[in-house]
């Protein structure tokens, strides 16, 4: 389950050591993580990270087939984290140091900045290989983060991207070494700390209205 720790300005969010699933529980945890940062005061940032091979699979598939009469309320679940990170009044950064799959791809986009692990490792969207269209949030999500040409690439042929491409296509702001991807993204946040929480609140809710709105959206979320 996450856990959350702090280096000075900095917390750290570590999402598991397994799959790091979204099963209702595990973002309960997140979202009682982000409570807390959000409630300190003075400068601070955040990452998230993962320790093993994974930093996050993506949906608990296995829980929505045994759920399937609360699908519709676990989808607003999932679009609640995606739209809370995305428009967290601080400065958040993603250490991708292993696989990051599907909704764990886009909980990535969430986040300010990505460092991602260059030699091991995978960033994907798979929905088109595995017939799981995108929801009309996941999709406003996507497209807010990525350039047209990578969005459209990475949707429709649900390629597997390495640290290197990741980052030649955008997705990723850095490749780096398995033993920098935390302390890199650590550096990345801990030099953006100081800046106004209501002015950062404020720039993201303007920049990503259109995708904020959609994901916010209870009434269709499955289009």
């Amino acid at each position: 389950m996450p856990s959350l720790d702090r280096h000075d300005d900095v917390f750290v969010l570590d999402l598991g050591d397994g799959e790091n699933r979204f099963h209702p529980d595990w973002i309960a945890a997140v979202h009682t993580a982000l409570d807390q940062v959000e409630k300190t005061e003075g400068p601070r940032a955040l990452v998230t990270a993962a320790t093993g091979k994974f930093y996050s699979n993506g949906l608990d598939l296995d829980w929505v087939f045994a759920h399937s009469d609360r699908h519709q309320d676990y989808v607003v679940s999932v679009h609640e984290l995606f739209a809370r990170m995305l428009s967290l009044p601080l400065v958040t950064v993603a250490a991708l140091q292993g696989h990051t799959f599907a909704a764990g791809a886009m909980f990535s986009l969430a986040h300010d900045f990505r460092v991602m692990r260059a030699d091991r490792g995978y960033w994907c969207l798979p929905e088109a290989d595995i017939n799981i269209p995108f929801t009309p949030g996941m999709a406003a999500l996507i497209q807010s983060r990525l350039t047209p040409r990578t969005a459209h690439e990475a949707m429709l042929t649900a390629r597997r991207y390495g640290g290197v491409d990741a980052a030649t296509a955008g997705i990723v702001d850095q490749a780096v070494t398995e033993d920098a991807v935390r302390t890199t993204a650590i550096e990345i946040a801990r030099a953006q700390a100081g800046k106004d929480g209501a002015t950062l609140g404020t720039i993201k809710a303007r920049m990503y209205g259109p995708a904020l709105a959609a994901l916010r959206d209870t009434a269709n979320p499955l289009g």
